[in-house]
């Protein structure tokens, strides 16, 4: 049904959006002439330069919510216990870019990223066999990421256990005392194949039995970051942001 849904909706925006988009267009053209009249000849004008942005004129600053607040979380609980380095897998690369100016960082992923940035270190490595031992890493992320082992989406192999094998993954390479940072969408269990899974509180709790839940925070629905949420609002999210901050036991 959610898929549903949101295919009807994403059909109804394209709907509303064209007139809107047409009208827009016309708008733009008639600027582009008023600006061409005025100009003080520092730039060439030519109709075929021309570059159409026809969305950014909005009253707020447009975002996705789950993907701004969720590394801003992340980064305000690494600001807070203070690792001598990081490690992360796979989450938005932006993540780790911004944290290394003031944590070192060692970032992997299913598909390497060639960045050259201080304090940045960057790597290849598959979430289901991680290069590291058993209890090594002291501070590890992996944010919305997960749900999308197995599925096929990035060109890794189909499997449909290749959440549960990954965060036993996560799991085994915690060191003990050792604080981890997960991120996945919550809400009523689905799978939108090959996209992502969507996870009950519960779920995820259970899945990282016994690491210890030290915070769990929510992007809902309606938007907005709610830290120390209550987990029973994540039974009415359709794709709410669950956020998870857990801590080995010694």
């Amino acid at each position: 049904m959610y898929l549903a849904d949101k295919s009807i909706q994403v059909a109804k925006d394209i709907l509303i959006r064209f007139p809107r988009r047409v009208v827009r267009f016309f708008g733009f053209l008639g600027e582009f002439s008023r600006f061409r009249r005025k100009s003080d000849k520092r730039f060439p004008m030519a109709w075929g330069g021309i570059y159409p942005c026809l969305d950014d004129a909005t009253g707020t600053t447009p975002f996705d919510q789950h993907y701004v607040y969720h590394p801003a979380w992340a980064a305000r609980i690494l600001a807070r216990t203070k690792p001598e380095y990081h490690v992360d897998i796979s989450s938005i690369l932006s993540f780790s870019t911004i944290v290394s100016a003031f944590v070192p960082v060692r970032f992997y992923d299913y598909r390497p990223a060639d960045l050259k940035l201080s304090g940045l270190e960057s790597d290849r490595a598959d979430l289901l066999r991680l290069p590291f031992g058993d209890g090594s890493v002291p501070s590890l992320s992996c944010m919305h990421t997960i749900e999308h082992v197995g599925l096929g989406r990035y060109g890794d192999p189909l499997d449909p256990e290749g959440d549960l094998k990954a965060i036993s993954e996560l799991k085994r390479v915690l060191k003990p005392g050792g604080d981890l940072l997960f991120v996945t969408p919550v809400g009523k269990p689905t799978i939108a194949f090959n996209a992502h899974r969507i996870y009950s509180y519960e779920q995820v709790r259970d899945f990282f039995s016994p690491l210890e839940l030290k915070e769990f925070s929510l992007v809902p629905d309606s938007g907005g970051l709610l830290v120390n949420a209550d987990p029973a609002l994540v039974a009415a999210q359709a794709y709410g942001c669950g956020c998870f901050w857990f801590r080995k036991p010694q």
